[in-house]
C-alpha cells in the first residue's frame, strides 16, 4: 500500500515538471516564481496528507493482523478475549446480584459465567470457550473439506462437554449458553452447518453470538424483574392479610368493650333507679315526728 502511495506521488511530480517545462518562454519570471511557490506549497501539503494516510493505514493493518491472531492464534490469548467480550456484556446489562464469574460449582468445575436464577428453572451457565483452530485451518489450509469435517466434529464434542458438565437435573436450568465472540464465525455455524446447530438444539446449548446474548440477557433480566415484583406483590399481600385480620380482632375487641359499656350504662341507670325510689321513701321517714 505504501509502495502504491509513493508511486502515486512521483506521478504527480513528473507531470507536473512536464508542464512547467512546457510552458511558453515569454512567461514572466516573477509570475512563474510565484506558481512554483505554490505549486510547491500546494505539493508539500499534498505529501504531508499522503504520508499521514500511510501511517494511518499501516496502524489499521497492525490492528487487524493484531485482532486476526487474537481470534485465530494464541488459544489462551483468545479465550481471555472472549471471556472478556462475555464478561462485558452479562455486566453491562444484568443486576451485579445475578450472575458470577469463574465460580466454582458443586461438582468442581468453573465455568467462565453462571447466570443466578431462582429454581425453576435454575441457574444457567454460559461458556466462552469456543473451538477456533479447525475453524481457522479451514478457512486459510489447502484441504477446506477435510477441515470442514474436522470443524463440525469439533463443535458436536464441545457442545457435549458442556450438555455434560453444566447441565445437572436438579442443580442447574435444562439448558446452558455456548458463546462465540465472533458474529461472522456464528452465522458461518448456522449457514453451513445446520447438523451441528440442530444437535446443540437437541442438546439443550443454545449457540449465542455477542448480539443475541444481549437479546437473550435482556429477556433473562425482564424474566427477574417480573418475578421480583410478584415476589414482593406476595409479600405485601401477605402484609394485607395479616393487617386484615389484625383489624378483624380490633372489631371483636371494640365490640366487646362496647358491650361493656352498654352493661354499665344499664347498671348505671339501674342504680339512679334505685336512688330515685330510696330518696322519697328518705324524705318521708324525715318527716315523721318521733317526739310524739
Amino acid at each position: 500500500m505504501t509502495t502504491y502511495i509513493l508511486i502515486a506521488m512521483c506521478a504527480v511530480i513528473i507531470i507536473l515538471l512536464v508542464a512547467l517545462l512546457m510552458r511558453p518562454t515569454t512567461v514572466d519570471m516573477s509570475a512563474l516564481r510565484e506558481d512554483n511557490a505554490r505549486l510547491r506549497e500546494r505539493l508539500s501539503e499534498r505529501l504531508g496528507a499522503l504520508s499521514q494516510n500511510a501511517i494511518e493505514l499501516k496502524n489499521i493493518s497492525s490492528d487487524i493482523a493484531n485482532f486476526k491472531n487474537i481470534l485465530m492464534g494464541n488459544k489462551q490469548a483468545r479465550g481471555t478475549f472472549g471471556e472478556r467480550q462475555l464478561e462485558d456484556l452479562v455486566s453491562d446489562i444484568m443486576p451485579p446480584e445475578t450472575y458470577a464469574f469463574q465460580s466454582v460449582m458443586e461438582t468442581g468445575v468453573r465455568p467462565d459465567c453462571i447466570i443466578r436464577l431462582p429454581y425453576p428453572p435454575g441457574d444457567m451457565i454460559i461458556d466462552s470457550k469456543f473451538p477456533l483452530e479447525s475453524y481457522s485451518r479451514m478457512t486459510g489450509g489447502e484441504n477446506p473439506e477435510l477441515y470442514r469435517k474436522q470443524f463440525e466434529l469439533d463443535v458436536r464434542k464441545h457442545i457435549d462437554a458442556i450438555a455434560e458438565k453444566y447441565i445437572i437435573p436438579g442443580k442447574t436450568a435444562e439448558s446452558a449458553m455456548m458463546f462465540i465472540a465472533s458474529e461472522s464465525i456464528f452465522e458461518t455455524l448456522h449457514r453451513e452447518f445446520p447438523g451441528a446447530v440442530e444437535y446443540a438444539a437437541r442438546k439443550k446449548v443454545f449457540i449465542v453470538s455477542p448480539s443475541t446474548l444481549w437479546a437473550t440477557l435482556n429477556t433473562i433480566r425482564a424474566v427477574l424483574s417480573d418475578i421480583k415484583i410478584k415476589r414482593v406483590a406476595g409479600q405485601i399481600k401477605q402484609e394485607l392479610d395479616m393487617l386484615l385480620g389484625d383489624l378483624n380482632r380490633l372489631a371483636d375487641r371494640a365490640a366487646k368493650v362496647q358491650n361493656h359499656f352498654a352493661l354499665a350504662q344499664t347498671d348505671i341507670e339501674q342504680l339512679q333507679t334505685s336512688v330515685n325510689k330510696i330518696t322519697p321513701r328518705a324524705e318521708k321517714l324525715k318527716e315523721l315526728d318521733f317526739d310524739k
